[in-house]
């Protein structure tokens, strides 16, 4: 086959320059490791259709993972960091919890200086270069809230209870963007209000995944594993892939585009050396793998419980169609002693309404599993209290410690070496989402939530990934230039977020969709001028 261009990837990262390239004219193939599933077929099962059921099966597909001095292999613990295999990738399974990164991200050097252990860069492009970009975001792939294309959605009565409370506490809360359709687009239905969002496909095509919002009428290579680039000392020529008969094939294209996700694209790379490359493919810097970066934080909640109000109030509060959507930006720069700390976000939701997940929560007592009238009595509680819940969201700091590589020897189904993941928190992630984590909790206490909780971990989430092929100004410490080409491949572009130096204090989906778009004028410009 032979394309104008070829994205690997059909997820955040790759799906608007396919958008965008396809709409302008050039022939482009999008090639998906997953399968193609139909919004149809994202039913409300609550077991069968979770995100997990769409990750590559472990035990033919796995990583190695270092962590405090220990080794771990994926398909032995059950530790993955693979995501939403299918067309669509992880935009699939999102919650759509839509923040922008704010200006003072795009520059945390120079806002707060160097921090010991952390590899902390500016990025090489400002907050008003990507505003347009989210923008276009908005519009196209379909964000409802304040001030944006489409109104916000319907509102729990506790949206009410915690603007009081803001009100009391003497912060302002803020209402949630989500990548969610209040009203109709195209073909795609508004929301229904299922609460089947996090971890879960949409079937009435409201949620803004890329599957649904731009890859309609594209070419797509589903089915289809990348396992090797080859290239020149200046371009890449051919790429490599297995369909699901183990049978290769390859496809020339004026320009690549890698958006698989960090650790996959960053994989393939370095399964890619070739005389001109012998540490990587594009890695004459030796920066391929550093600085990986994940969301830090942790996760908190509280109890609303009946006895403690109006019967006709529990009934609005148990209405589980409708969505809190709060979130509290108070705390993204507070003051610390005598210096100024880059904070983070607070996003508050409700218990998933899945009941068997529900149930599960309830079923021990510590490390026990209860029964009989004891598990009985636990149940009784789903039908008469509301849980809330918060999830913090701050900068995970990149350090030297924290990067990619692959395993030598240790093959995953297609006979390629997995990737090798090393993990190291700096102790500042932490300090931060405890900040962050109390201020939370007085929240829902002053909304009158009960058995109130907090924890937070130096374990990564595997679903909110970043870095390891960061853009900057200088190819000496970066792979990517700030268009997200590499210095060292002319037609080489990379649009997941491995681009990013940080990730800011907000999950990333609608800055790497934006980045994506941004990523797609210079690929088109590229190509124009090939042509003239």
């Amino acid at each position: 086959m032979e394309v104008d261009v070829c994205i690997v990837g059909s997820g955040a990262g790759g799906a608007p320059i396919a958008y965008v390239l396809q709409q302008a004219g050039f022939d482009v193939v999008v090639v998906e490791k997953g399968p193609y599933i139909k919004r149809e077929d994202f039913s409300k099962d609550e077991i069968a259709l979770r995100r997990g059921i769409f990750r590559s099966n472990i035990n033919e597909e796995f990583h190695v993972i270092y962590q405090n001095g220990k080794r771990y292999v994926g398909k032995e613990c059950g530790w993955s960091f693979n995501n939403g295999s299918l067309v669509g990738g992880a935009t699939n399974f999102m919650s759509g919890y839509f923040h922008q990164m704010q200006p003072i991200d795009f520059r945390l050097k120079t806002e707060f200086g160097a921090i010991e252990g952390a590899n902390i860069e500016d990025w090489p492009i400002t907050y008003e270069d990507l505003k347009p970009y989210y923008d276009k975001v908005a519009h196209v792939v379909g964000v409802s809230g304040e001030g944006l294309p489409y109104p916000p959605l319907k509102e729990n009565i506790a949206a009410q209870w915690f603007d009081e409370a803001c009100r009391k506490l003497g912060i302002r809360p803020v209402k949630t963007p989500r990548a969610i359709l209040s009203l109709p687009k195209g073909d795609r239905n508004s929301c229904v209000y299922s609460g089947f969002c996090g971890s879960y496909g949409c079937s009435s095509g409201a949620k803004s995944s890329s599957r649904e919002a731009m890859l309609q009428d594209v070419k797509i290579l589903d089915n289809s594993f990348v396992y090797k680039l080859d290239s020149d000392a200046k371009r890449v020529h051919t790429l490599y892939y297995f369909d699901q008969k183990k049978k290769s094939h390859k496809i020339r294209a004026s320009i690549f585009v890698l958006a698989l996700s960090p650790i996959e694209t960053v994989r393939l790379l370095f399964n890619s050396k070739n005389r001109y490359f012998p540490n990587g493919l594009a890695n004459s810097s030796s920066h391929l793998g550093k600085n990986l970066i994940f969301s830090a934080g942790g996760i908190g909640g509280g109890v609303m419980k009946k006895e403690m109000m109006h019967e006709d109030l529990f009934t609005e509060l148990q209405n589980r169609a409708l969505f809190l959507n709060r979130s509290l930006k108070e705390w993204y720069v507070y003051e610390k002693g005598n210096r100024r700390q880059k904070g983070g976000v607070i996003d508050f939701l409700f218990e998933h309404s899945n009941i068997i997940m529900q149930a599960q929560n309830r079923m021990w007592n510590g490390n026990k599993p209860l029964w009989g009238a004891q598990l009985a009595k636990r149940l009784e509680k789903i039908n008469n209290e509301r849980v809330i819940q918060f999830e913090v969201f701050n900068d995970w700091l990149p350090t030297d410690r924290c990067h990619i590589g692959i395993e030598p020897g240790l093959k995953d189904r297609w006979g390629i070496n997995v990737a090798a993941i090393y993990l190291d928190a700096h102790p500042r992630n932490r300090e931060v989402a405890n900040f962050l984590g109390k201020k939370g909790i007085e929240v829902l206490k002053k909304m009158g939530a009960t058995s109130l909780y907090y924890s937070l971990s130096d374990d990564p989430p595997t679903n909110l990934v970043a870095g390891g092929c960061r853009f900057g100004n200088d190819p000496k410490n970066s792979l990517l230039d700030p268009t997200c080409r590499s210095w060292d491949l002319e037609n080489l572009y990379i649009s997941d977020a491995s681009f990013m130096p940080t990730g800011g204090s907000v999950p990333y989906t609608w800055t790497i969709y934006a980045n994506a778009f941004r990523v797609a004028e210079n690929v088109k410009k590229q190509l124009r001028k090939s042509i003239n």
